[in-house]
Protein backbone atom coordinates (compact mmCIF):
# COMPACT_ATOMS: atom_id res chain seq x y z
CA UNK A 1 0.00 0.00 0.00
CA UNK A 2 1.40 3.38 -1.03
CA UNK A 3 1.79 5.71 1.96
CA UNK A 4 3.57 8.66 0.30
CA UNK A 5 3.98 9.53 -3.37
CA UNK A 6 6.79 11.58 -4.94
CA UNK A 7 5.07 14.95 -4.48
CA UNK A 8 4.28 14.22 -0.84
CA UNK A 9 7.89 13.14 -0.20
CA UNK A 10 9.20 16.35 -1.79
CA UNK A 11 6.84 18.34 0.43
CA UNK A 12 8.09 16.48 3.53
CA UNK A 13 11.72 17.11 2.57
CA UNK A 14 11.03 20.83 2.10
CA UNK A 15 9.24 21.06 5.46
CA UNK A 16 12.03 19.14 7.25
CA UNK A 17 14.67 21.43 5.71
CA UNK A 18 12.80 24.52 6.89
CA UNK A 19 12.27 23.07 10.39
CA UNK A 20 15.96 22.21 10.74
CA UNK A 21 16.95 25.73 9.69
CA UNK A 22 14.37 27.36 12.00
CA UNK A 23 15.66 25.43 15.03
CA UNK A 24 19.31 26.12 14.18
CA UNK A 25 19.41 29.79 13.20
CA UNK A 26 22.51 30.35 15.34
CA UNK A 27 24.52 27.55 13.69
CA UNK A 28 27.43 28.47 11.44
CA UNK A 29 27.48 24.94 10.04
CA UNK A 30 25.08 22.01 10.16
CA UNK A 31 26.36 18.48 9.60
CA UNK A 32 23.86 16.06 8.06
CA UNK A 33 25.05 12.53 8.84
CA UNK A 34 23.09 10.05 6.74
CA UNK A 35 22.97 6.42 7.84
CA UNK A 36 24.15 4.00 5.15
CA UNK A 37 22.78 4.50 1.64
CA UNK A 38 19.12 5.47 2.09
CA UNK A 39 19.77 7.78 5.03
CA UNK A 40 22.61 9.46 3.14
CA UNK A 41 20.47 9.84 0.04
CA UNK A 42 17.67 11.38 2.13
CA UNK A 43 20.22 13.73 3.74
CA UNK A 44 21.38 14.84 0.28
CA UNK A 45 17.83 15.89 -0.62
CA UNK A 46 17.44 17.76 2.67
CA UNK A 47 20.74 19.57 2.07
CA UNK A 48 19.62 20.59 -1.42
CA UNK A 49 16.40 22.07 0.01
CA UNK A 50 18.23 23.80 2.87
CA UNK A 51 20.54 25.56 0.41
CA UNK A 52 17.51 27.21 -1.21
CA UNK A 53 16.46 28.84 2.07
CA UNK A 54 19.69 29.71 3.88
CA UNK A 55 23.36 30.53 3.50
CA UNK A 56 24.26 28.32 6.48
CA UNK A 57 26.95 25.85 5.48
CA UNK A 58 25.50 22.34 5.32
CA UNK A 59 28.00 19.48 5.19
CA UNK A 60 27.15 15.88 4.36
CA UNK A 61 28.75 12.79 5.79
CA UNK A 62 27.82 9.14 5.92
CA UNK A 63 27.55 6.85 8.94
CA UNK A 64 28.24 3.22 8.01
CA UNK A 65 26.96 0.39 10.17
CA UNK A 66 25.35 -3.02 9.91
CA UNK A 67 21.73 -2.47 11.09
CA UNK A 68 21.04 -6.20 11.40
CA UNK A 69 24.10 -6.82 13.61
CA UNK A 70 25.49 -3.47 14.81
CA UNK A 71 28.12 -5.03 17.09
CA UNK A 72 29.74 -7.19 14.39
CA UNK A 73 31.44 -4.30 12.59
CA UNK A 74 32.81 -0.94 13.62
CA UNK A 75 30.44 2.01 13.17
CA UNK A 76 32.25 4.47 10.91
CA UNK A 77 31.62 8.14 10.17
CA UNK A 78 33.28 9.09 6.88
CA UNK A 79 34.17 12.59 8.14
CA UNK A 80 36.97 12.90 10.73
CA UNK A 81 35.46 13.22 14.22
CA UNK A 82 37.55 16.34 14.86
CA UNK A 83 35.50 18.11 12.16
CA UNK A 84 32.28 17.24 14.01
CA UNK A 85 33.40 18.53 17.41
CA UNK A 86 31.33 21.49 18.68
CA UNK A 87 29.09 21.39 15.58
CA UNK A 88 25.37 20.89 15.12
CA UNK A 89 24.88 17.32 13.91
CA UNK A 90 21.64 15.94 12.49
CA UNK A 91 21.65 12.14 12.11
CA UNK A 92 19.41 11.28 9.15
CA UNK A 93 17.70 8.02 8.21
CA UNK A 94 14.77 7.03 6.04
CA UNK A 95 12.79 5.08 8.68
CA UNK A 96 12.95 4.94 12.48
CA UNK A 97 11.51 1.72 13.82
CA UNK A 98 12.81 0.42 17.15
CA UNK A 99 15.56 3.05 17.27
CA UNK A 100 18.34 0.44 17.30
CA UNK A 101 20.05 1.62 14.10
CA UNK A 102 19.91 5.25 15.23
CA UNK A 103 21.14 4.28 18.69
CA UNK A 104 24.23 2.49 17.36
CA UNK A 105 24.84 5.21 14.76
CA UNK A 106 25.53 7.57 17.66
CA UNK A 107 28.40 5.42 18.97
CA UNK A 108 31.30 7.31 17.29
CA UNK A 109 29.74 10.68 18.16
CA UNK A 110 30.08 9.80 21.86
CA UNK A 111 33.83 10.38 21.44
CA UNK A 112 33.34 14.12 20.81
CA UNK A 113 31.26 16.95 22.25
CA UNK A 114 28.87 18.24 19.58
CA UNK A 115 27.12 21.57 20.02
CA UNK A 116 23.81 19.82 19.33
CA UNK A 117 22.81 16.31 18.24
CA UNK A 118 19.40 15.73 16.66
CA UNK A 119 17.66 13.10 14.51
CA UNK A 120 15.65 13.48 11.28
CA UNK A 121 13.69 10.71 9.56
CA UNK A 122 11.20 10.52 6.74
CA UNK A 123 8.99 7.95 8.55
CA UNK A 124 8.83 7.35 12.31
CA UNK A 125 7.12 4.05 13.12
CA UNK A 126 6.88 4.74 16.85
CA UNK A 127 8.07 1.28 18.02
CA UNK A 128 11.00 2.55 20.09
CA UNK A 129 12.90 -0.03 22.12
CA UNK A 130 15.95 2.24 22.46
CA UNK A 131 16.21 5.73 24.02
CA UNK A 132 15.99 7.63 20.73
CA UNK A 133 14.00 10.79 20.22
CA UNK A 134 13.29 11.82 16.65
CA UNK A 135 13.39 15.61 16.37
CA UNK A 136 12.33 16.04 12.74
CA UNK A 137 9.70 13.69 11.28
CA UNK A 138 8.20 13.63 7.82
CA UNK A 139 5.42 11.20 8.79
CA UNK A 140 4.59 9.43 12.07
CA UNK A 141 2.95 6.11 11.44
CA UNK A 142 1.51 3.52 13.82
CA UNK A 143 2.11 0.06 12.38
CA UNK A 144 2.33 -3.49 13.62
CA UNK A 145 5.77 -5.05 14.05
CA UNK A 146 4.95 -7.47 11.23
CA UNK A 147 4.42 -4.66 8.72
CA UNK A 148 7.32 -3.31 6.71
CA UNK A 149 8.04 0.20 5.42
CA UNK A 150 9.94 0.51 2.14
CA UNK A 151 11.36 3.86 1.04
CA UNK A 152 12.45 4.34 -2.56
CA UNK A 153 14.14 7.62 -3.47
CA UNK A 154 15.88 6.75 -6.73
CA UNK A 155 15.29 8.69 -9.95
CA UNK A 156 11.61 9.49 -10.45
CA UNK A 157 10.33 6.51 -8.47
CA UNK A 158 9.99 8.22 -5.10
CA UNK A 159 7.57 6.28 -2.96
CA UNK A 160 6.99 5.07 0.61
CA UNK A 161 5.08 1.82 0.84
CA UNK A 162 3.66 -0.24 3.67
CA UNK A 163 3.59 -4.01 3.20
Amino acid sequence: MKILNANQIRQKIKRLAIEILEKNTDAKEIILAGINNKGFEFAEYIKKEMSQFSAITVTLTRIKLNPAAPLTQEVIIEMPLSQLDKKTIIVVDDVANTGRTLFYAMKPILGILPKKLEVAVLVDRMHKSFPIQVDYVGLSLSTTMEENIEVELTNNEWVVELS
